[in-house]
């Protein structure tokens, strides 16, 4: 009568299939880890001036310090921030082409874990939400995972608070809010305090950051040179932006506290 080695019994004629022993062995299967999913960073606040692009080049630093891989887009057709300061890193983009505005969303998709870090221009709210309206932006990107996060640039005027009105208005939930409250533009929110607004959007998730007053003659010195930060910082006091020892090292605490805010944000 056969005999069966690896059970240890002997195996009758009339044994069933199913009564006959069988080892097993459990094989642990490890888990697929999830793509990181891709972060549009608009950095808008509508009105000129109020230091938009300052805030798309510290982002755009952030991300090179630490290694994030990122696309840059620049809306701004006569003073590109992005193209100006970080060429290798941007490219121009025209908010009335959607086809141009679509490359936006396309990269975020086709790489996960990319950032794409986009500077609007001054009054370009409107063709952007007709662009993300008619196109069905917000809802392909949660349907593919990319997160939107608005960054919302604010002065201490009364009409930065008016436009964030504008903004949660038209969007509500359906963006991820970052308020920059650029002291480089004034230090006194009062009017944002006071409005409702600031509770408003900190409900709907809003992340806050406070970018410090920076001496007006560095950042001067710093864009007459078409300098990056990270050239500004590092570049010996007779070249680039010729900043003094002082000068430079008020540079590196405003950068490192600026670099703080983002990282606290978690964005």
């Amino acid at each position: 009568m056969p005999r069966s080695r690896a059970a240890g019994r002997t195996v009758s004629t009339n044994d069933s299939f199913d009564s006959v022993p069988v080892l097993t062995q459990a094989v642990e299967v490890a888990d697929v880890p999830e793509a990181p999913a891709s972060r549009i960073h608009l950095i808008g606040g509508e009105k000129g001036g109020v230091g938009k692009s300052v805030v798309a080049r510290l982002l755009a630093q952030h991300f090179i310090d630490h290694n994030l891989a990122f696309t840059g887009f620049d809306t701004d057709r006569s003073h590109g921030a992005l193209m100006r300061f970080y060429k290798d890193y941007a490219s121009p983009v025209l908010v009335d082409r959607f086809e141009a505005l679509d490359a936006i969303v396309e990269s975020a998709i086709e790489h996960p874990g990319q950032r794409v870090l986009v500077d609007l221009a001054a009054q370009t709210h409107d063709p952007l939400v007709r662009w993300m309206d008619d196109s069905g932006v917000l809802e392909l990107a949660a349907e593919s995972g990319v997160q939107i996060h608005y960054w919302h640039v604010m002065d201490a005027g009364r009409d930065s608070v008016d436009l964030l009105e504008r903004l949660i208005d038209r969007f509500e939930d359906r963006l991820q809010y970052v308020l920059v409250l650029n002291e480089l533009r004034g230090d006194d929110f009062g009017n944002l305090e006071r409005s409702g607004q600031f509770e408003r959007a900190k409900a709907l998730g809003a992340r806050v950051v406070r970018l410090r007053h920076l001496q007006d003659a560095v950042l001067r010195k710093i864009d007459a040179a078409d300098s990056s930060f990270w050239a500004a910082r590092t570049m010996a006091s007779n070249e680039g932006p010729k900043l003094g020892l002082l000068e430079r090292q008020r540079l590196k605490m405003w950068l490192a506290h600026a670099s703080a805010q983002i990282a606290a944000a978690d964005v």
